[in-house]
């Protein structure tokens, strides 16, 4: 069915995927085990970055305690909620934009700067907002 070259070249993709794959999963464990070590030997403070063997342990301890898929449930939930909004607020400003050229040329360089920040950076100033709100 196949020549002789095709089954050498099918064989050569599937070496190189296996290899390609024994690195992906070797850089993961190196990582886990490195992140374990430096847990270990408190070199990093596992109140803020946890280490591996407490995550599993909490993973345990929330199914036997029959909570884990409930915080899964959660975080899908509140996941589905917030790409949601986003997608509806995003659309709907973006509408505004488009129709309002002169709001749109007097808000480009405020969202310009906005879009430039790390996302990662608004995590913390959007929780302490949010939290300011609730008191």
């Amino acid at each position: 069915m196949y020549s002789n070259e095709h089954k050498i070249f099918l064989r050569k993709i599937k070496i190189n995927n296996f290899w390609v794959r024994l690195c992906q999963i070797s850089i993961i464990v190196f990582f886990i085990i490195l992140w374990q070590l430096l847990a270990d030997f408190k070199l990093i403070n596992t109140f803020i970055s946890s280490s591996p063997k407490l995550v599993l342990n909490t993973i345990i301890s929330l199914y036997n305690e029959g909570n884990l898929f409930k915080h899964i449930w959660i975080t899908v939930y509140e996941t589905i909620i917030s790409f949601s909004l986003g997608t509806i607020i995003g659309t709907i400003i973006a509408t505004i934009l488009w129709w309002n050229k002169f709001l749109a040329k007097v808000l480009d360089p405020y969202l310009t700067i906005l879009n430039s920040l790390p996302k990662v950076a608004l995590g913390p100033i959007i929780i302490i907002w949010a939290g300011a709100g609730m008191n």
